[in-house]
């Protein structure tokens, strides 16, 4: 009976461990968990962020051969303020680097014939003609327009406002024995000046009245000012230098006071050493669109209109030029 017992009492333990084998882990009686998901291992690097594209540097501007250039132009492209806007954007564009001589048109198309310039900015175009004739010049374009106008006191002393042409103005203001101031430079308003009294029949030279100053055009405009004479100038140096006279515009308006620029080349067939590549690249740097465009919007800020109107799309018969 005993040993009957022990027999059972070893079959009930070999059973109970044997369930224990059988029984999940966490055991209890709870139900199985559920597994966690399963991450995959990275088996590459993550890819990199993609680079910024590269700015491709600016193309370098090769040096010019010869990078000196002198232009010789009118007082009234420098006084104006027009040649501080557009020179430095021409040496920037190109690397040349222009030396400007800033004298009357005679004086700048005399340069020219010596061989002491290179590229010519004036205003006269009879002398410009001539100029080309004798061989010169090589290229000569068209660049841009203003207009001369008559200026002086406001009380008008010989009455020359409302009058019906420049010439008949001319003629009051020497009926009048007033003060009238002359740049008297040879230059392209001298020149100018010089047709109006002709076409007036007045020679103006030793009269008490006239004044010849041999100076630019801001220059004569001070000394009209001073004297409470009438003078002719173009109608960008009066604009920029109006605040300091004691002058206003009197006549305007007449088409023969049309002041009409020009760029000439100088030809190098007959001064070898001019600088004839950097000419023509101002030549061409002055007619293109967007150097025009700048001359049109020149002078609109500070004084509400344009100084000078551009006029490379143009010829000389559209001006009604010769």
């Amino acid at each position: 009976m005993k040993r009957t017992i022990n027999i059972f009492l070893t079959l009930f333990v070999f059973l109970s461990l044997a369930l224990s084998a059988c029984e999940v882990p966490g055991g209890g009686g709870a139900s199985n968990p559920t597994p966690a998901a399963i991450v995959p291992i990275a088996t590459e690097p993550p890819a990199a962020a993609p680079l910024p594209t590269p700015v491709p540097s600016p193309t370098p501007i090769p040096a010019p051969a010869n990078p000196n250039l002198i232009l010789a132009t009118t007082t009234s492209t420098q006084d104006s303020g027009l040649l501080d806007v557009l020179i430095p954007l021409f040496e920037h564009q190109t690397g040349y680097v222009v030396q400007t001589v800033a004298v009357g048109t005679g004086a700048a198309l005399q340069m020219g014939e010596e061989g002491n310039a290179d590229v010519l900015l004036v205003h006269a175009p009879s002398s410009e003609k001539t100029f080309m004739d004798n061989g010169f010049g090589s290229d000569r374009r068209l660049v841009m327009h203003n207009d001369f106008v008559i200026v002086g006191q406001a009380d008008d002393p010989a009455t020359i406002q409302g009058v019906a042409t420049a010439v008949e103005a001319f003629q009051k203001i020497a009926a009048a024995g007033a003060t009238f101031v002359s740049r008297g430079d040879q230059s392209g308003t001298n020149t100018k000046e010089l047709s109006l009294w002709n076409s007036a029949n007045i020679d103006p030279a030793g009269q008490a009245w006239y004044l010849e100053t041999g100076q630019g055009m801001s220059a004569t405009l001070t000394i009209a000012s001073e004297r409470e004479a009438y003078t002719l100038t173009d109608r960008a140096t009066f604009l920029a230098n109006k605040l300091n006279l004691q002058l206003n515009i009197l006549y305007e308006g007449d088409t023969i006071l049309l002041n009409v620029y020009h760029v000439i080349t100088v030809n190098p067939a007959k001064q070898v050493n001019v600088n004839y590549d950097g000419a023509i690249a101002f030549l061409k740097f002055l007619t293109t669109p967007e150097t025009q465009a700048l001359i049109g919007e020149f002078g609109k800020d500070r004084f509400g209109q344009p100084l000078f109107f551009p006029d490379a799309d143009k010829t000389d018969a559209d001006l009604g030029l010769p």
